[in-house]
């Protein structure tokens, strides 16, 4: 629905999401863009990229965020691979509290998920969808809104074109645990869109190829259950923030990466 670029504004570098050329000519692609801006504009929170301004009276039609060079999430995994413990238990604690809070109404993955310059993760704007309320608790994709058959942070209920509640945010978490230990997606080296259907139609999921001693006691066991193909047995997120501290504070108590802990993240783990 909108191409990104880098551009200056005031003096200073910002992301930009400029709405395509074919979209002023339709209805739902302007009320799916007015909807991304109305929510950006709400949220302030430190693990949300800053919304900064936009242009909606002149076209092209323009959001403006804040920029982060070191781009997202799904990147940095490309280039680094696999995350140490340490690394991917304050990047799972930076999703979880975005989550937690239902800041904003997207379909999560690694590349909507950027890194600021001190290595905190912040959830961009870029990617909302635009949901059809069933009830209060439950949604569906709105209709006309595409999804991405490549996308394998979907949920099987949201692949299906089914209606799902909160839990797919805990499927997609589950997902990028599983990167992030593992240092490639579910199912690499198969293309994505047959990793995809491997896990939303035939409910499969990946060996754990690195060795339990390389990532922390009990996190194969979250992961499981966050990307369970039965959305009722997935966690809440606040069920996830208590497990991923008991995970922090087991491997502090047995000395695991030593001096890992007494980082600064630590002290504000729980909110």
């Amino acid at each position: 629905m909108g191409t990104y670029q880098v551009a200056k504004w005031n003096g200073t570098k910002v992301a930009v999401k400029i709405l395509d050329k074919d979209c002023y000519t339709d209805p739902e692609s302007i009320s799916a863009f007015k909807h991304e801006l109305t929510l950006l504009e709400k949220v302030r929170h430190p693990n949300v990229v800053q919304f900064v301004g936009a242009v909606t009276q002149n076209i092209p039609m323009m959001i403006v965020v804040e920029y982060h060079p070191r781009g997202d999430l799904g990147s940095y995994l490309q280039k680094k691979g696999r995350l140490s413990p340490s690394k991917t238990l304050r990047f799972a604690l930076d999703i979880a509290r975005h989550v937690r809070f239902e800041l904003l109404k997207m379909i999560l993955s690694a590349r909507n998920i950027m890194l600021d310059s001190g290595g905190q993760l912040k959830v961009a704007g870029f990617g909302l969808i635009k949901l059809s309320l069933i009830s209060v608790d439950k949604a569906k994709v709105a209709a006309g809104s595409s999804l991405d058959s490549s996308n394998v942070y979907m949920a099987p209920e949201v692949y299906r074109d089914e209606i799902f509640d909160r839990t797919v945010d805990a499927y997609s978490f589950g997902v990028m645990l599983y990167e992030m230990i593992e240092g490639a997606y579910p199912f690499y080296p198969k293309p994505l869109a047959e990793a995809v259907k491997l896990m939303g139609v035939e409910t499969k999921r990946p060996a754990f190829k690195v060795k339990s001693r390389h990532y922390p006691p009990d996190m194969k066991e979250l992961i499981d259950e966050c990307w369970h193909p039965e959305p009722v047995a997935r966690p809440t997120f606040s069920e996830i923030i208590v497990r991923l501290d008991r995970i922090v504070s087991h491997c502090s108590k047995h000395g695991w990466w030593k001096d890992t802990f007494k980082l600064p993240w630590y002290a504000s783990l729980s909110l």
